[in-house]
């Protein structure tokens, strides 16, 4: 039967081929045009699955104090507060430079912009800085929703080492990490600049003495000062399980809090596991304060439900993988630096390691493209844009080079 059609009557065999072909071509460019949305002149960013599960009746969370800790995912997360406040208009309070005066304890006239307390309304704060809470209160309204992130201070090490290895002296001195956690404090000078990055770094991005020596009751009682104020504190480890909580917290749309991983690192060095057990006596208030957020992180879960939990995760985790195939090139492969054609989509490189980053897919309508840019656009980059925005100035066509300098970004 089959034979009698494609050699027979109906045509010769190459005639079918030909429009099987045809109507495959058809179908993928359907297919296509479903997910890019250019059939209805829709982007993806604004079909159903943006919004997510149903949040009730809730208000969105609009002033909002990320304290950005160090080599803890915290870039990603600010990057996620930038696309919010941006599509929002929201007003940031932005530093003069790339950091709110870090290392020194926040002041609020780092604030570019600020003209008192209550002069002005600001939304978003989330760039790096120590801090300091009769500061902040300066420049954020009261009813200010506070939360953080924090990382296993081993992992968090291994990254601060390769990372601030020209910038921490106790870093520089050592010829390797393993070196550095054999005998931390024959590298470890505490009078010298810079070398907070070296020791209980979480305590130090808290406001608090990072180097005061171990005790249960002063471990306790940082923990407390730090419960008081912020409201959610997140696990790197648990990102994904981390952006659902935050997300009830905010009464965000899931697409808020989707994201490509930022300022990631190529290289993962490895020690011994005696090593890891001395950077964590090294760091046993970080130690600490890690084991005891990380206990309340997975109370949190336990109230939130953990099948509801692993239902909005597996949702999250495809939401990302659809946002990638449309706007990442290579399926949303990381690439080195150098490999990005775009300046303005170039990831800061610094110490020893390589930052990746994406490059965009071809061929996106503008409103997907603008989405998609707004995922992938480096911190750098993402503030100088913000600050072109809201201060009214012209933004340069390229982005501006930028240094470490005694552990502050600077323009070069």
């Amino acid at each position: 039967m089959l034979r009698w059609l494609v050699g027979g009557r109906v045509g010769p065999v190459w005639m079918w081929k030909a429009l099987l072909i045809f109507v495959a071509i058809g179908f993928a460019g359907q297919l296509l045009g479903v997910i890019f949305n250019k059939s209805s002149g829709r982007s993806i960013f604004t079909s159903p699955d943006a919004q997510g599960p149903s949040l009730g009746s809730c208000q969105p969370h609009t002033h909002i104090m990320f304290l950005k800790t160090h080599k803890t995912a915290s870039s990603t997360v600010l990057n996620m507060l930038y696309r919010f406040g941006e599509e929002r208009n929201l007003r940031f309070a932005l530093p003069l430079g790339y950091q709110l005066g870090y290392p020194l304890p926040f002041n609020a006239h780092r604030v570019k912009g600020y003209r008192g307390r209550g002069a002005m309304e600001y939304h978003i704060m989330g760039n790096h800085m120590r801090f300091n809470k009769p500061e902040v209160e300066k420049v954020m309204p009261a009813d200010t929703f506070y939360f953080s992130i924090i990382r296993n201070p081993v992992a968090l090490a291994e990254s601060s080492f390769a990372y601030y290895k020209e910038v921490a002296p106790a870093f520089r001195k050592a010829k390797t990490l393993g070196d550095f956690a054999d005998d931390p404090r024959k590298y470890y000078d505490p009078r010298l600049r810079n070398n907070h990055y070296a020791r209980n770094v979480l305590l130090f991005d808290f406001g608090m003495d990072h180097n005061a020596n171990f005790s249960e009751a002063l471990a306790r009682r940082a923990e407390q000062m730090i419960r008081q104020t912020f409201k959610l504190i997140l696990v790197s480890e648990y990102f994904d399980q981390s952006m659902i909580l935050l997300r009830h917290a905010l009464c965000w749309p899931l697409d808020a809090v989707v994201s490509f991983s930022l300022n990631a690192r190529q290289q993962k060095p490895s020690i011994l596991e005696e090593q890891r057990e001395k950077l964590r006596q090294w760091n046993a208030l970080d130690w600490h304060l890690y084991k005891s957020f990380n206990r309340t992180f997975w109370e949190e879960i336990h109230r939130f439900g953990h099948a509801q939990m692993e239902e909005e995760v597996a949702l999250l985790r495809m939401r990302r993988e659809d946002l990638a195939r449309v706007c990442l090139r290579d399926g949303g492969k990381p690439v080195e630096a150098h490999r990005i054609r775009d300046k303005n989509i170039r990831p800061y490189q610094s110490g020893l390691v390589k930052i990746l980053g994406y490059e965009l897919q071809p061929g996106l309508d503008n409103a997907t493209r603008t989405s998609c840019l707004r995922m992938i656009r480096p911190e750098i980059q993402y503030k100088d844009v913000l600050d072109a925005k809201q201060f009214l100035r012209p933004l340069m066509a390229q982005a501006q080079p930028v240094q470490q300098n005694q552990g502050l970004m600077v323009a070069a």
